[in-house]
C-alpha cells in the first residue's frame, strides 16, 4: 500500500521570522519562496503546516 502524500508550497518569506519558524520550514524541506515539496501525509507534517499557516499552503492536485 502506497503512503498518501501531500504537496506543500511556500508562500511566505523566512526573513524576519523567529528561528523556530525557520527551523520548521527547513524540516519541511522548504526555505525559498514558491518552492514545492511532496511529503508523506502524517500527523507530524500536518502539525508543522498548522504552525505556519501564513507561510505555507497545501497545493491541490
Amino acid at each position: 500500500m502506497a503512503d498518501k502524500t501531500i504537496k506543500i508550497r511556500q508562500i511566505g518569506s523566512p526573513i524576519r521570522r523567529p528561528k523556530e519558524q525557520r527551523a520548521i520550514l527547513t524540516g519541511l524541506g522548504l526555505g525559498k519562496m514558491h518552492r514545492e515539496v511532496e511529503l508523506v501525509d502524517t500527523p507530524e507534517v500536518r502539525g508543522m503546516i498548522r504552525k505556519l499557516p501564513h507561510m505555507v499552503e497545501v497545493v491541490e492536485g
